[in-house]
Order: structure tokens, then sequence, then C-alpha cells
């Protein structure tokens, strides 16, 4: 379970039609996943977007900061996502490697600075890119979102693997980075980066995609169609 996701947003460092010809970065992601003890889909979904936003204000990844060149080379090509997961000494090894690990209720999610196409460490370049997916319990209901909390919401006519969707919850989460203002982005961040992951119903769906709020349209590199709108971020700053 895990997966290329670029997608086709604006790039803000780089004129769009220049995207392609620029080096391509990506940024690895890598979920903690036991066999015995897997996470929930909404929980990973979640903070794999926490854990993107928890990197793009990372001091290391602004400015003159140790990351800030990957960054860049990555905001200069397609905002490629790769999802990757492992367990037991992988995960060990993985954690040593230079990056952020982001918590959820019980997921685990490390991202790490951006890295060449075809430059992946070994310790990552290893792990898997498909396996056991994930669901939430069906027994217990989501709960209710308050107003005030950024909601990623997801297509409910596309069927995704949850490396897919996790990748997409955090192009979503960087699409709202973007618009906002650095005190929005402060408050953000100084709450968590809570948010929540949630399947809008068609008719909502429809609302949201023909309104203001930033829409991820997916390259179609992976499992769905070029194009297709994968996630609405619907951030309170930005209704």
């Amino acid at each position: 379970m895990g997966v290329t996701a670029p997608f086709d947003a604006p790039s803000p460092a780089a004129d769009p039609s220049d995207r392609d010809a620029n080096p391509q970065f990506v940024l690895p992601l890598v979920l903690h996943l036991e066999k015995a003890d897997p996470p929930a889909r909404t929980d990973a979904l979640q903070t794999s977007a926490r854990a993107v936003l928890t990197m793009l204000a990372d001091p290391r990844a602004r400015d003159e900061g140790e990351w800030a060149q990957a960054m860049r080379s990555w905001e200069d090509a397609r905002i490629r996502k790769v999802v990757r997961r492992a367990r037991g000494g992988e995960w060990r090894k993985a954690a040593e490697l230079p990056g952020i690990t982001v918590t959820g209720s019980a997921a685990e999610v490390r991202v790490y600075p951006p890295i060449p196409l075809d430059g992946w460490p070994k310790e990552l370049a290893k792990l898997q890119v498909s396996g056991t997916d994930l669901s939430d319990p069906e027994d217990v209901g989501l709960p209710a979102v308050p107003a005030d909390l950024p909601v990623l919401w997801l297509n409910p006519e596309l069927e995704m693997s949850a490396g897919k969707t996790m990748a997409q919850t955090g192009h979503a989460a960087q699409l709202a980075w973007w618009q906002l203002d650095e005190a929005q982005r402060k408050e953000w961040e100084q709450n968590g980066f809570a948010l929540a992951v949630r399947t809008a119903d068609p008719a909502r769906w429809a609302e949201l995609t023909a309104g203001p709020l930033p829409v991820v349209h997916d390259a179609g590199f992976t499992e769905i169609a070029p194009g297709s709108c994968t996630v609405v971020a619907d951030h309170p700053a930005l209704r």
C-alpha cells in the first residue's frame, strides 16, 4: 500500500509549463503498519495530511534551513508524494533517517525532506509499495466535525487505496497551506494542524467543487483517471 501520487496544482516557485522540464523530486511518507495492530484508515489519512503540513512549517524546510533547497526543487516540479509502509525493523531503520514522525490517535507517519525521483535511500527504497489496506471500525462512527475545524473532503465517487488517499489528503492540506497567510498558518500550527478527513455526500461534493476552495486534480498516473478531483480542502479561513 503505497503509491506515487503527483497532482497538477500550480507550483508557487515556477511557471506550471516548466514543471515537467525541471528535475523531479518526491516527498516520501512512511506509514508504520504492523500486521497485528494496523491504524484506522481515517486516522492514517489525517495523520499523513498533518505530516505534510508539519514538514512545510518546519524551520529546516524554509528560508535557509538544511532542507530548504530540497523543498524548493520539489516545488519547482510536480508535487509528488510517495507513501510506503514499514513494520518492525524496517520502521526502526526508517525512523533513523532525517525526517519528522507525526502521530495521530494510533497512526504514525514519518515524512522526509524531498529526494530525487530516482535517488531513494536504501532504507526507504526497499519498503513495500503495496500491502494490506486499511479500514475504519464498522461499529464506531466518525464523530461530527466542529464548524471551525478544517476538513479535507474526499470525492464520494472515487475508490482509492489507503496509500493513494493518504497522498491525496497530503496534497489537499498543502493547497490550503499555500493559500493561507502567515498568521493563519501560525494559528493552525499552534493547534497541532488539527483537521478532519471525511467523505462528502454527492450533493455536498457538487457544492464544494463549485466553490472557491482548493481542489486537488490528480495527474492520473496511478489508480484514477487524469484530472480527477480527489479532495477539497475546506479550511475555515478560505470559505
